[in-house]
């Protein structure tokens, strides 16, 4: 499909559809989905360090659950399993196993059919590529967006989120190419306070994405929810100051990241296999959900890390600005409050949400992890 074909495909159906997310934000507040590739990873169906969506054509049924339980759990966005699907990714991470447009075709497919069981958006969602840093140039990073975004407009996404770029310049030509299909653009960094790679603050970050055409700005991956409130309220008094009025999104990675440089969590010595000890709890997001909704963010989720009960947790704390619970929370009282009729006193003295919002959990690990194992070997 050539370039000009997907803008004429536009016209066509995205009439009824261009308002679908802005009208939302402005009602009210998005629910966003969580993270794949390390969920899927855990499940047995993504590889690390490749972190490529294979299994929308290998496992589509594991994918199609994982959008399932997002839904359940509250997201209003459902966002295609097309990260790192750029065919020059795909080459380097596996030998071109299968191209850009067949797993493109396959992920917006799946998002699509899970979507129609509730009232969910689809999110195109496109990543940076090789050419940038190979220093290709302009014209051949926006040629690496077109092969992606042709898919998605292909097959009908609701929007385009242009997220997971470190490099300011890349994503403002992301941005600009994803802005001539017609539909609304959500663009995300992958940047904590301290900026860009090249040292763009987050708030010249934010003024630039706006400028570049995207009605949605923010960040996602790479910090902890804390860090990503601390970048985003950067973003917005820029923005602020400059007179620009996008809206804001947070979708921030489920562990913390204390301790780590402009990398956020890839720079953890536990990263990307042993990162359980850094897990954000249900109450920690919680706290973030209600802190991102204070400083005016509309589109709240997660990334990587962010498990449906992670989203579950925004819903519930957000269940009055949305006006509504979740579905799963049929099977899951706020608080420790299902846990009353324990058989065990001690357990059912935690139900009730003082003792889980004012918790300083264990990490399970009194000492040096190998002082414990040294009797086994």
């Amino acid at each position: 499909m050539i370039y000009s074909d997907y803008t004429t495909i536009v016209c066509v159906y995205n009439a009824d559809y261009v308002k679908g997310l802005l009208e939302r934000l402005r009602d009210g507040v998005v629910t966003g989905d969580g993270g794949y590739v390390m969920a899927l990873e855990k499940r047995g169906f993504v590889k690390a360090g490749n972190w490529t969506p294979e299994a929308v054509i290998e496992h589509p049924e594991a994918v199609k659950q994982l959008h399932r339980e997002f839904l359940l759990a509250g997201s209003d966005v459902l966002q295609t399993f097309t990260f790192f699907s750029t065919d020059d990714m795909l080459d380097i991470k596996n030998g071109q196993k299968f191209s850009c447009s067949q797993l493109n075709d396959n992920a917006c497919r799946l998002a699509h059919e899970v979507a129609a069981e509730g009232d969910a958006l689809v999110a195109g969602g496109i990543t940076h590529s090789q050419a940038y840093l190979q220093g290709k140039g302009k014209a051949e990073v926006q040629a690496v967006a077109r092969a992606q975004l042709a898919a998605l407009m292909k097959n009908k996404v609701d929007f385009l989120i242009v997220e997971y770029y470190n490099i300011i310049e890349e994503i403002e030509w992301a941005i600009e190419e994803a802005r001539k299909c017609g539909l609304p653009v959500a663009a995300s960094m992958c940047i904590g306070k301290e900026g860009d790679v090249t040292g763009v603050s987050p708030g010249d970050c934010a003024v630039r994405m706006a400028r570049a055409g995207a009605d949605v700005v923010g960040v996602n991956c790479l910090f902890d929810p804390i860090m990503t409130i601390d970048a985003i309220r950067l973003m917005k008094e820029a923005l602020d100051a400059q007179g620009l009025r996008p809206f804001l999104m947070t979708q921030p990675n489920g562990f913390f990241s204390t301790g780590t440089d402009r990398y956020g969590y890839l720079s953890c010595p536990e990263y990307p296999l042993a990162l359980e000890s850094r897990t954000v709890t249900r109450f920690d997001v919680h706290k973030y959900a209600r802190a991102a909704y204070d400083l005016g963010v509309r589109y709240i989720g997660g990334c990587c890390g962010f498990e449906p009960y992670h989203v579950r947790a925004i819903a519930e704390e957000l269940a009055e600005e949305r006006g509504k619970l979740p579905a799963s929370s049929a099977k899951h009282e706020p608080w420790g409050a299902g846990i009353w009729n324990s058989k065990y006193q001690f357990i059912s003295a935690r139900a009730n949400r003082e003792h889980w919002e004012n918790l300083v959990p264990a990490t399970g690990r009194p000492g040096p992890a190998s002082s414990h194992f040294k009797e086994l070997q």
